[in-house]
């Protein structure tokens, strides 16, 4: 025997699983701009059978049917493309950051133009050809105390510069690294109110959007695997785990980020590129700079003599040895600017005392970089204390050994310097960008060295931008809410719900003819 009510029962049901068709539908469209929002879908399933009921078997064929229902509100979403964006984003993140700092190295070395340490090196060099002209005037002097001043403050200012970068990086290390502990930490509450929700039946599809979204912004600064599991989502860098379901494995800092990646765990990532940059990059344009000074100041150079050099070390160039003059043009190693000024004769008129070096090291620093670097304060202060001659002669009159002041055989020497060969790397180290060549090359040298890592990094950052884009437009396609789609479904969601609500009526007409109009024959 039939259930009398059942159609209404059935009529029920369809209306409210339409009805939340509906309301789904317009979640999706609500949700249409919204970051990480995953489509969702109504299941709709067909409720299960009845067989008539009887005391005994129905002999009627099959079973009725009771309508529709729904068993879940799925998301669309794929994992596989969800781990293709983790792996391009997160070499993004690490080329992204290493082109910022690359850029922002080609901003403080500004070559070429015409305030760069190239152009104020070339002046240097050519103040001295010009005190070569007229090596008694202090107008010449002044002009090459001027330019060497110019050149300390270049080196100066582009040492704290870098030194500014470094520790911007280093902040920018410590700020990530609580974006990311702030990040797991949400990450594991997400965890554990998805796991309460879903363990009551319920779908918690919203807050699941919003953990991918964070996996998201985590993947761009850490390389990260994801698994899924009945906790939650694992979260591991490399070969650490970082979150387990319900629980945080790790309290991330600067510290675990640098450990990280001197162990390779952290392998890409926003952070390694800050790293990276950091120790290698700056570290490295920081040392080459370094060795250019150090170099042009006091290391190995050949120059020679000419002829009528008098030599006040002697001939092995050893302050207080008996004063030789040279025959002929002879080619000594002298250590640099500072040693071969200090070969020199000042206006002064000091024969007997050791030259003095041209530059000299800021107070408390102990070798020569560029931040240390600065011009010989007896310079500053008195310009005649600039040796240009390398000849001295007797006067009869005095009785005495003169300065030659009119001689321009230094001066001339120090503005050749700048096409001669120095050793940068006296150690075999090769850690420097040329082992030998002049200061104009070594320079040119490592700020093109920037220049194409700046380009290698603008280039891969590129490439990796437009995978990413490509993996995330992939994702929106099977994820991300089409609004023609939605439209069309809620045209067909609202038929089936009128359709629904129509079948309702019906059955209710029956129900009254059935009550109301049978059994009335002889009252």
């Amino acid at each position: 025997m039939r259930s009398t009510f059942s159609g209404l029962e059935i009529a029920k049901r369809s209306l409210f699983a339409q009805q939340t068709a509906l309301q789904t539908t317009g979640h999706n469209i609500s949700n249409a701009n919204t970051k990480g929002y995953t489509r969702q879908v109504v299941n709709l399933v067909a409720s299960r059978p009845l067989e008539a009921v009887g005391m005994t078997s129905s002999a009627l064929p099959g079973q009725i049917g009771q309508g529709v229902e729904f068993d879940h509100i799925n998301r669309i979403r794929e994992k596989f493309l969800d781990n293709q964006f983790y792996n391009e984003n997160k070499n993004y993140g690490e080329w992204s950051v290493r082109q910022d700092t690359l850029e922002k190295l080609e901003t403080i070395v500004n070559e070429p133009s015409d305030t760069s340490i190239r152009t104020v090196m070339e002046k240097f060099w050519n103040s001295w050809q010009e005190l070569s002209k007229a090596p008694e005037n202090l107008t010449a002097r002044a002009v090459v105390k001027e330019n060497a001043l110019a050149l300390t403050d270049a080196f100066n200012h582009v040492s704290n510069q870098l030194s500014d970068l470094n520790s911007d990086l280093t902040e920018n290390i410590t700020v990530k690294a609580t974006q990311i502990d702030t990040t797991l930490n949400q990450i594991v509450s997400l965890n554990k109110e998805i796991r309460r929700i879903e363990g009551l039946g319920n779908d918690a599809n919203d807050l699941r959007d919003q953990r991918d979204v964070l996996v998201d912004d985590l993947s761009k600064m850490i390389n990260v695997t994801v698994t899924d599991t009945a906790n939650g989502y694992n979260i591991s860098m490399g070969g650490t785990p970082l979150v387990t379901g319900i629980n945080l494995e790790a309290t991330v800092d600067s510290d675990f980020l640098v450990d990280a990646s001197s162990s390779g765990e952290l392998a890409s990532g926003e952070v390694r590129g800050l790293i990276d940059s950091r120790d290698k990059i700056v570290t490295s344009f920081q040392k080459q700079l370094d060795t250019m000074v150090k170099t042009m100041a006091e290391g190995d150079v050949k120059v020679t003599l000419p002829a009528g050099t008098v030599l006040r070390g002697g001939t092995d160039l050893n302050p207080g040895a008996t004063p030789v003059t040279l025959s002929a043009d002879t080619e000594v190693t002298v250590k640099g600017i500072n040693g071969l000024h200090q070969l020199g004769y000042t206006l002064n008129g000091d024969i007997t005392s050791p030259g003095e070096p041209f530059f000299t090291l800021k107070d408390g620093a102990t070798e020569f970089s560029a931040a240390s670097i600065t011009v010989n304060p007896k310079i500053v202060k008195n310009v005649e204390n600039i040796a240009s001659s390398l000849r001295t002669y007797y006067d009869d009159v005095d009785k005495a050994t003169k300065v030659v002041k009119g001689n321009n055989g230094l001066a001339l020497l120090m503005s050749g310097l700048s096409t001669k060969d120095f050793n940068f790397d006296p150690a075999n180290t090769g850690d420097t960008v040329l082992n030998g060549g002049t200061v104009d090359e070594f320079f040119r040298a490592f700020v093109g060295e920037i220049g194409v890592q700046s380009q290698e990094a603008q280039r891969q950052a590129s490439n990796q931008k437009l995978l990413v884009d490509q993996v995330d437009s992939r994702r929106q396609s099977v994820s991300g809410v089409s609004l023609d789609e939605e439209m069309a479904n809620m045209i067909k969601y609202q038929h089936a719900y009128n359709a629904a609500a129509r079948a309702m009526t019906t059955f209710d007409e029956c129900l009254d003819k059935i009550i109301n109009s049978m059994g009335v024959v002889g009252r």
